[in-house]
């Protein structure tokens, strides 16, 4: 896990008009840790193999009707013995070892998982691809207006990550093609890395940070432009539900937070 001794970081700040209003202090636990990036590759392998269904399913000669009586009478035919018309070696035959339907699930241990979603976050940090809003507050829930938003941000292709209290929200970000909106619970490696950028209110970054840095709880306060000093500003526990979109539908592998921190 991340070092004890990780100081936090600085990250650029925008007011809910979409203007930059400074920085803002966060975890360097959480966002500016350092592992090895293979266990973000183990983490999507996961949540990919999550999504499989499963479904695929073959028929043996058992399944397939027809075949109950011999072809032809054992011997003294010239012919090779035959007891089915339904065998694997003749046309309309059975499969052999075809797939069946199975679970290709799996889980990670809780604490690799924390990890993976800090190291998947800093590394957009790292990048300059996370950006931190006060709120995404709109005059009216209407997509037109959430799309100019993050047009104002420069965000091509981002994902929205929102905190408790927040869902107002969902219904403006959710049918933008470009962009999808998660709640805090349901973030995950998966659609940070698929995602240009990564942009969240200042509520879901503390929400973040009680969840993986192991922080206590703390009362839920809204963060203004005086927070621009670096000042803590606490956040939501966190428990939002997974959000809307494609690839929302994630089996076990949707919501890689853990209910503890990072020990």
């Amino acid at each position: 896990m991340a070092e004890a001794g990780i100081s936090a970081v600085k990250l650029p700040l925008f007011s809910s008009t979409q203007e930059r209003s400074g920085e803002i202090e966060v975890a360097g636990r959480v966002f500016n840790c350092d592992s090895d990036l293979s266990l973000l590759h183990e983490t999507v392998r996961m949540q990919l193999a999550n999504r499989r269904s499963g479904t695929a399913s073959t028929k043996t000669r058992g399944y397939i009707s027809g075949g109950g009586i011999k072809p032809w009478r054992q011997k003294h035919t010239g012919r090779a013995r035959a007891g089915s018309t339904r065998s694997p070696l003749w046309r309309h035959g059975g499969t052999i070892f075809g797939p069946q339907p199975r679970d290709y699930s799996y889980k990670m241990p809780r604490k690799a998982l924390a990890k993976a979603l800090c190291l998947a976050l800093s590394v957009r940090a790292r990048e300059g691809k996370l950006m931190i809003v006060e709120s995404l507050e709109l005059p009216e829930l209407k997509t037109k207006l959430a799309k100019a938003a993050l047009d104002r941000l420069g965000l091509t292709h981002a994902l929205v990550v929102l905190g408790e209290g927040e869902e107002g929200a969902v219904r403006a970000l959710r049918n933008l093609a470009a962009h999808k909106v998660l709640r805090v619970a349901g973030l995950n490696v998966y659609d940070i890395l698929n995602y240009d950028e990564v942009l969240m209110t200042a509520r879901a970054a503390r929400s973040l940070e009680q969840r993986l840095a192991g922080a206590g709880p703390a009362a839920a306060e809204p963060v203004t432009a005086a927070s621009a000093s670096g000042e803590s500003v606490a956040g939501d526990s966190g428990t939002g539900e997974s959000g809307s979109g494609p690839g929302s539908d994630v089996p076990g592998g949707e919501g890689d937070l853990p209910e503890g921190g990072l020990q």
